[in-house]
């Protein structure tokens, strides 16, 4: 764990599935994210939603039950701890899981959202709701009393703004930026890497395979999440 603070660097660190998956977190993609007869990206579009509300919710609901039986891993916890030690750190994730707050993290910027969280269809309202079963499905809005979304980004959906601003804001002031478990191909996060090379920051890649990331990356960790942090931890003064 971190003994030694890092005060004189400003770090940013972009976190994807990879990050999770070792806390059993199911990626929900290829033929692994069959749910039903259905693909979890024909489910996680306004279509579907409007289609079909509650058998999106259905889904959703089996996600959050999955989920609520993983608990942060060494990773996580490494990463809210390195979070104490910095004056200016960011942890921009790409998961929905919301296991870096339960590790303790708390800059963090969830720029696909997060399924605990929840959006009114009618007065936008939004409420954290941790509970792994849900009483009604579809949900209703505690203000308006409509119905709910998963207050998550879905395919064909614009980030929210006001995220994607810090998230900006965030890279292009880190003098270094780590990136961790991320494929490097669903964009804007995959564009976050080339954005911050644009002034010549250290860029250090946590991956188990070869990404887009991998070819602009200064250093590269070929491993798991959590055995790549530690060992990128213990090597630190070579690049702090």
């Amino acid at each position: 764990m971190p003994t030694e603070p890092t005060k004189h660097k400003s770090l940013v660190v972009l976190t994807g599935a990879g990050v999770s998956a070792e806390s059993g977190v199911p990626t929900f993609r290829g033929e692994a994210g069959l749910w039903r007869t259905y693909r979890a990206e024909d489910l996680a579009t306004p279509t579907a939603f409007h289609r079909d509300p509650k058998l999106v919710w259905e889904f959703y609901a089996w996600r959050r039950g999955l989920i609520a039986a993983c608990q942060p891993n060494q990773a996580h916890l490494l990463l809210a701890e390195i979070e104490k030690q910095s004056t200016d750190f960011t942890l921009i994730t790409q998961n929905v899981d919301g296991l870096h707050t339960a590790a303790g993290s708390r800059k963090v910027l969830e720029i696909h959202g997060s399924i605990w969280r929840m959006r009114c269809t009618s007065c936008r309202h939004r409420w954290d709701d941790k509970k792994p079963a849900l009483e009604e499905l579809p949900p209703r809005c505690p203000a308006c009393g409509e119905m709910a979304r998963p207050d998550v980004v879905w395919f064909g959906e614009n980030l929210n703004i006001q995220v994607l601003e810090c998230t900006y804001d965030a890279v292009l002031r880190a003098h270094m930026m780590l990136v961790i478990g991320t494929s490097g191909f669903i964009h804007p996060a995959a564009d976050l890497p080339q954005l911050f090379k644009t002034h010549g920051g250290t860029l250090i890649e946590i991956n188990t395979e070869e990404t887009p990331i991998s070819g602009i990356a200064d250093k590269i960790y070929r491993s798991q999440a959590t055995i790549g942090l530690q060992d990128w931890w213990d090597d630190r003064r070579n690049y702090l």
